[in-house]
């Protein structure tokens, strides 16, 4: 009989899975700096987000691979080594290609804390505890993301946007450091193995469920990431907020995931998390409807921002009933793969993110009508797949 290992704390494995969430929005207030310092287009600096997941997505697949046989902690460290380097580079940035290079090189380490993090939950816990610990932890770590565009707006108005990119420098010493001492080894040496890949390659493609909640995850995190890639240049060029009062606004963007992921604890207790996702889906489509019609209304300039935002507020309601179900069901039937499986499907829907974003970089034009027509044709997509595929 094996012998179980030990499992990290839950605050540890909080803030490694939500480090990179705030390594991807920190600097979000000072996207109209950098583009400005670095005298290149709007829609350019906001690559710097879509290049991000690039990177993120062979960072999951790289790490959760190789953490199969040669343990979690070793790679939990590895990758946090090229996180604390990427971060570096990027403080040092004078170019856009160079600060794209840099955070490429920065996401790839960042990955580590999503995929070793989730492989441990995956491996560690079952059922419909299971599924509370990733409401729980998605309760948490939907508040990150706010916490980024907070500390970067008020470091950028003080110190401008290159000190931004120091403190994740120190970030990254602190969580090298808080890792190394606390973070036990969860693979049993006697499981250590190098698991051939396109095997289970073949067995997520031939499971259509498991391609679709790779969509919806895709999709909600794109919706998310795109919102914090248009934001700023929505509320402080057309708004008029400066960095820091912008800053505040993700607080109040953040609590919808937050209540959201806590709805979906609850009724995680009653409901099935196929009822759940349907709910949450159908939520981010009414969301998106009416940010759509309020940015169609003569309204106002003031009243435009709060509608803009109740609605916002609506769609990621929706996005955090339906995300914790949708990652505890996916790889159900992978347990026995469960580091290579994470990582094959991280990478996709990472990559589907990135994707996301990059239209949204595409699509920009200076429009408020730009970001709702784009998030209500994202938010039909899931709610006809879930409907369709999720029993």
């Amino acid at each position: 009989m094996l012998k179980k290992q030990a499992v990290p704390s839950l605050l540890l494995m909080i803030v490694l899975v939500a480090f990179p969430q705030i390594s991807e929005t920190i600097y979000t207030p000072s996207l109209p700096d950098i583009a400005a310092a670095l005298d290149v287009a709007n829609s350019s600096v906001q690559l710097t987000l879509s290049i991000y997941f690039i990177g993120f997505a062979f960072g999951v697949f790289c790490w959760g691979w190789i953490s199969d046989f040669i343990g979690r902690r070793p790679a939990m460290l590895g990758g946090l080594i090229f996180y604390g380097i990427g971060s570096l580079l990027c403080f040092y940035a004078e170019t856009i290609p160079f600060l794209l290079a840099s955070r490429l090189l920065q996401a790839f380490g960042a990955a580590t804390g999503s995929i070793i993090t989730q492989t441990i939950l995956r491996e560690s816990v079952t059922g419909s505890q299971r599924h509370a610990m990733f409401a729980q932890i998605s309760a948490v770590i939907a508040f990150t993301p706010a916490i980024g565009p907070l500390i970067g707006g008020w470091v950028d108005q003080a110190l401008g946007f290159r000190a931004v990119f120091f403190v994740l420098v120190i970030m990254s010493i602190l969580l090298f450091i808080y890792a190394y001492c606390r973070l036990p080894e969860t693979t049993n040496p006697a499981t250590r193995q190098r698991t051939a890949i396109w095997p289970v390659v073949k067995r997520i493609f031939a499971s259509p469920i498991v391609l679709v909640y790779g969509l919806l995850i895709g999709g909600i995190n794109g919706v998310l990431f795109s919102y914090y890639a248009e934001a700023p240049f929505i509320f402080i060029e057309h708004f008029q907020l400066s960095p820091g009062l912008y800053g505040f606004l993700g607080i109040i963007v953040a609590l919808a995931s937050i209540i959201g992921a806590m709805i979906s604890k609850r009724l995680v207790i009653s409901h099935s998390p196929q009822k759940i996702i349907h709910v949450g889906c159908l939520v981010m489509l009414g969301g998106t409807l009416l940010l759509t019609i309020v940015c169609t209304l003569p309204l106002h300039a003031s009243m435009m921002a709060i509608g803009m935002l109740i609605t916002i507020f609506i769609t990621l309601l929706g996005s955090g009933i339906a995300l914790p179900n949708c990652l505890s069901l996916a790889l159900v039937d992978f347990q026995d793969v469960i580091g290579t499986a994470g990582a094959i499907f991280s990478l996709g829907y990472y990559l589907l993110v990135s994707a996301i974003t990059s239209g949204m970089s595409l699509l920009h034009n200076g429009s408020l009508l730009t970001m709702p027509l784009y998030f209500l044709g994202l938010s039909l997509i899931m709610w006809l797949c879930g409907r369709k595929f999720i029993r």
